[in-house]
Formats: structure tokens, sequence, C-alpha cells
């Protein structure tokens, strides 16, 4: 099966998935490789594969389902003491299912999950000239 087209095959009901919550635009279900107890998924049902082909009120509609999916996991499962939210938008920020997605990933402590950066990051810090410099390359949005 294509990771390309796997969401989708959730959404057209091809394939199974345990669904949390589903309306018109919106579909949530349990991740089937979790990090911890609890880890789900949020996806649009229109195929999109980055962020930037979501319309605003799309992608706004993700996150109001994602706090409500993360308090009754908090409910439920209360080892959960935090929460990652992630999008993981584009291959090389290690996006694997070439579909939008929204991870909610319940956490608690010591369970082996995180963020690694090399010891460079914790001492690189940009100049206020560095900074405007790449600002000025993106504004006017």
């Amino acid at each position: 099966m294509k990771k390309l087209v796997f969401f989708c095959k959730i959404v057209r009901k091809e394939t199974y998935a345990a669904i949390l919550y589903e309306d018109e635009d919106i579909l949530a279900f349990m991740d089937i490789k979790p990090i911890n107890e609890g880890h789900a998924l949020i996806i649009p049902k229109k195929h999109a594969v980055l962020v930037e082909e979501l319309d605003n009120e799309l992608y706004l509609k993700l996150f109001p389902i994602a706090s409500k999916i993360a308090k009754r996991i908090r409910d439920v499962i209360p080892e959960t003491t935090a929460f990652n939210y992630f999008i993981a938008d584009g291959k090389d920020a290690g996006q694997e299912v070439f579909h939008v997605h929204l991870h909610i990933i319940p956490r608690k402590p010591n369970d082996g999950f995180g963020f690694t950066f090399e010891e460079e990051y914790y001492n690189r810090l940009l100049s206020k000239k560095e900074r405007e410099k790449i600002r000025d390359k993106i504004i006017p949005i």
C-alpha cells in the first residue's frame, strides 16, 4: 500500500482505523505505531500533502479537536502529564505519510521520547543583524 494514499484509504473506509472523531472535514484515529498510549492522529479528509495546501478554515479545525482529544486522554490515562502536538510538514521534516496529519502525543515522565540536538545548537545564537537579514527575506507575507 503506497504511503501517499494510505490516509485517503482510511477516509474512504477502504482500510481500518480505530476512529476517535469524525465530521464532514476531519478524521481522528489512533496511531498504529504509538509513542505512548493514546497517541492519535488528526487529518483533514481532503487530501493535502503540506499544511500550506490547506485553507485556513480547515487548518484551524484541527486544533480544537486535538485539544478535546488530549483532555480526554489526560482523563482516562492518568500517567499522562503533558502532550506534544506535532506536524512533520515535508520529507526533510520527517514526514513519512504524505497527507497532512497532526500528532497528539501523550507524554509521561521518562518515556524516552524527545527531540535531540547536537551540542552546537545550544551555543548558537543569531545576532540582531542576522535575524533581521532572514526576516527581510521572508517579509512581506
